[in-house]
């Protein structure tokens, strides 16, 4: 029986291979200008580099390694893929061209594509129903502490060292991260004889099956639908902030860094507490308030981010964009958790795999790329402004994505228990222990 103070490790570890697997986010955007004028680059490439180009591969690459981590071993998928991600990230300061940065994002995007749904499905193994979506909120902290070190670090090393020796810097260290990992984790699937691991990897059903099964679920459909649009028109534009910042207003990218290591850093901390309290206290187990509450959030998300690009000042934007850092970092963790509850045990990594296809190819492959086209049409009447207002353009899709989470709510409690007999009796070890 797993303790709680493994549990809580567990969850710390989980939390650093995240941090490590998204820091290139925040300090790829930082440095987006610098990279744009020594390759010499238009914003349509750079929105290419950060969208279609690494997400297609991200996104598609999830899925078989989702339905590997529901067969196998999740640590060693976690740990290997975060050493093919990092490794990719420190030989992208080698790139010379367009092409070549373009080929190692490739290879940093597969990486990446290990990390978050095997993580998810170890999670759920470890804690109950009722304890996931703050065990996830804690997990999901890893993408703040990502954001500060992106954003502080690749500000800083940007103007001390330059942008390629940085990718080198943040790259190596998650090498380390990774093989810690390997060497202290354990997925509770070991511990079964291989009579039982071979029987079952039998019950894992066909993948066909597992997407018929997630297609009839009512309230995934729309969670997973709502989610894609939310990351088009928000998420998905995140890597063009600092670029309109640095455009908009003239900071330079230490400054610049150091700004928005703090707002996402406090924001998304606290954004990802409080919703880790919020559930223990008000919504624990009850996923139609959680979802409720998320779409109401969502709603407001969109008149707040539109407030951001119409601010007569940096300093206003700035403490709205800290409100859109809790909202982004705080609703992720409730919102994959009651997908890991939607599913039986054997689906899991698929359904968030699915889930980040979705929301990837639409929203972070094609929302920087949608951005970077319209600025360049804007360009030649609103100059340097042109980013603003295509970011501006954006901000009323956060209604649509609300929309089908209001949908869910209809549905989220019979698709619940419909999915917690089979859930129940694939669990491994499910405990009630305390963690952090």
């Amino acid at each position: 029986m797993q303790t709680k103070h493994y549990k809580a490790y567990l969850l710390l570890v989980l939390l650093l291979c995240l941090m490590f697997n998204k820091v290139e986010h925040a300090a790829l955007g930082v440095m987006l200008q610098n990279i744009k004028t020594d390759l010499e680059l238009t914003d349509t490439q750079l929105g290419l580099l950060t969208g279609i180009a690494f997400t297609l591969f991200y996104a598609t690459m999830g899925v078989p390694i989702g339905r590997w981590s529901d067969r196998g071993d999740r640590v060693r998928v976690i740990s290997i893929t975060t050493m093919l991600q990092c490794g990719a990230l420190a030989l992208s300061g080698m790139a010379a061209n367009f092409v070549q940065l373009m080929v190692l994002r490739i290879g940093v995007a597969v990486g990446e594509a290990g990390a978050v749904a095997p993580a998810n499905s170890l999670i759920a193994d470890h804690f109950e129903r009722a304890d996931r979506p703050r065990a996830t909120a804690w997990f999901m902290l890893g993408y703040p502490a990502s954001a500060i070190c992106g954003y502080f670090l690749g500000g800083w090393l940007n103007e001390m060292v330059g942008w390629r020796m940085t990718f080198v810097l943040l790259g190596l260290p998650g090498l380390a991260v990774a093989l810690l990992t390997w060497l202290t984790l354990k997925d509770p699937r070991r511990s079964l004889d291989l009579a039982a691991t071979s029987a079952a990897q039998q019950e894992t059903p066909p993948l066909l099956d597992v997407l018929a099964t997630l297609w009839r679920n009512r309230s995934y459909r729309h969670l997973v639908f709502g989610y894609s649009l939310l990351t088009f028109f928000g998420i998905g534009v995140i890597m063009w902030l600092p670029t309109f910042f640095i455009r908009s207003y003239g900071f330079t990218t230490t400054q610049l860094g150091l700004w928005l290591a703090l707002i996402w850093g406090v924001g998304g901390v606290a954004g990802s507490i409080a919703a880790a309290s919020f559930v223990s206290r008000r919504a624990r187990g009850d996923e139609h308030l959680l979802i409720t509450v998320l779409a109401i959030i969502f709603v407001g998300a969109g008149c707040v981010s539109a407030g951001i690009y119409l601010s007569p000042s940096a300093h206003l934007a700035f403490a709205l964009l800290a409100i859109m850092a809790a909202v982004n970092y705080g609703t992720a963790g409730p919102l994959y958790a009651t997908i890991q509850s939607l599913v039986p045990e054997r689906m899991r990594s698929v359904a968030v795999a699915i889930s980040y296809l979705f929301s990837n190819l639409i929203g972070v492959g094609l929302g920087p790329l949608a951005v970077g086209v319209i600025s360049d049409r804007l360009t030649l009447t609103l100059g340097d402004e042109a980013l603003r207002y295509a970011l501006l353009s954006l901000c009323p899709g956060y209604l649509w994505g609300a929309w089908h989470f209001w949908r869910a709510r209809s549905t989220i409690v019979a698709d619940v228990e419909a999915a917690l007999p089979a859930t129940q009796a694939r669990s491994t070890a499910p405990l009630q222990e305390s963690y952090p």
